[in-house]
């Protein structure tokens, strides 16, 4: 499982501390993005090129048990570094959403699942919608399933 292996913290102060704060204080503290008020996951992998575990924390976009894994990037033209550990690796993936991570399997959504996710995601962080306009990307929504 992901937790195996080097621990590499991100090289962001802000994102470092986070997931710090979060994972210690089982998700009472550092639980939102930065002073947006909405709630956030950790998720837990390993780098697809050097194998060491690695920790970001993203938006909570959670449905019927699944979350939703927005690959925005803040709309930049290419997807975030993260995208590619998770493709590589979709079955070795944690998710802290509270006091304790979960096993999760990732699937990339497409069609009508993809619309549906995006507007849930949108819902939770308006901002996507911006994001989506600025890039001639397609942003990948992975979908993020309890195993």
């Amino acid at each position: 499982m992901t937790t195996d292996g080097e621990y590499v913290p991100s090289a962001l102060d802000w994102v470092r501390d986070q997931v710090a704060t979060y994972e210690r204080s089982g998700g009472t503290e550092a639980n939102t993005l930065r002073d947006t008020g909405i709630p956030i996951i950790v998720v837990t992998m390993k780098g697809h090129a050097s194998g060491k575990v690695r920790k970001i924390a993203l938006m909570r976009v959670e449905h019927g048990g699944e979350y939703a894994l927005v690959a925005s990037m803040g709309g930049a033209p290419k997807n975030p570094g993260w995208y590619q550990n998770l493709v590589a690796a979709p079955d070795d993936v944690l998710i802290q959403d509270g006091p304790a991570p979960f096993a999760v399997s990732v699937r990339e959504a497409t069609g009508d699942e993809y619309a549906q996710w995006w507007e849930r995601a949108a819902a939770v962080f308006p901002n996507y919608n911006e994001y989506k306009a600025r890039t001639e990307r397609v942003i990948p929504v992975l979908i993020a399933s309890p195993c």
